[in-house]
């Protein structure tokens, strides 16, 4: 295969191969951003808005939109409509960049012919990566690796490290997370590289991502007070 176009790894060159494959579907070429929400489409995913949700009691809807949005990122209802479409919710209170993971890791599960069983919910997990609450952990795992490659390709992650952008510019040239982005920098073994080129930028992430994982321990240890 080809170094310049798929990850020395060979699981991350399988689910390369898979997000090619996407990114050629939806005619996304290069290092051009793809959209989620035109591959949701073809997936028969509906994207629907929050506030067209009917049977929420107040008390959970403001819990879903304040307290608890973090806890939770998207949820697919298992059940497809008559017509085979299936409604998809994404958190509002989420910005485009993670809304665009989200519906992405969604419409993945579709195309790699993932089963749920019931409502499909997307949240996060301690390290704060979006885990899918309905499939057993090796689809969760393709269907996230997959959907962030599709995103993030890794003949342009690379050519971009290389260059010396920063994680942030990257995210904002495709439309996509910071987090997103260091992670398929990391799972693609260009992270050595990317140290290497900006190590004060790696060592503030580092103090604030610590900083943030102690806050969150803190308030855990309050929470079982």
């Amino acid at each position: 295969m080809d170094e310049t176009i798929f990850p020395p790894t060979y699981k991350g060159r399988q689910y390369e191969l898979r997000a090619l494959g996407l990114r050629e579907f939806a005619r996304v070429r290069g290092d051009e951003a793809l959209d989620p929400f035109a591959l949701a489409h073809f997936a028969k995913l509906m994207v629907i808005n929050f506030d067209e949700i009917s049977g929420l009691s107040e008390e959970t809807r403001a819990h879903l939109l304040g307290e608890g949005a973090n806890a939770w990122s998207g949820g697919t209802a298992s059940r497809p409509l008559p017509n085979g479409w299936r409604l998809v919710i994404l958190n509002p209170k989420h910005g485009a960049s993670r809304n665009n993971a989200t519906l992405m890791e969604e419409v993945c599960h579709v195309f790699l012919g993932h089963k749920a069983n019931r409502l499909h919910i997307v949240a996060e997990d301690r390290n704060g990566k979006t885990v899918s609450r309905d499939y057993n952990e090796e689809d969760e795992e393709a269907a996230y690796a997959v959907g962030a490659a599709a995103l993030v390709p890794y003949a342009a992650l690379s050519r971009f490290v290389i260059r010396g952008l920063t994680s942030r510019e990257i995210a904002q040239h495709f439309n996509v997370s910071r987090d997103l982005v260091e992670y398929r920098i990391k799972v693609s073994r260009l992270w050595p590289e990317y140290k290497k080129r900006h190590p004060e930028e790696v060592q503030r992430e580092m103090e604030r991502k610590a900083a943030l994982s102690q806050y969150r321990r803190n308030e855990g240890m309050r929470d079982e007070g």
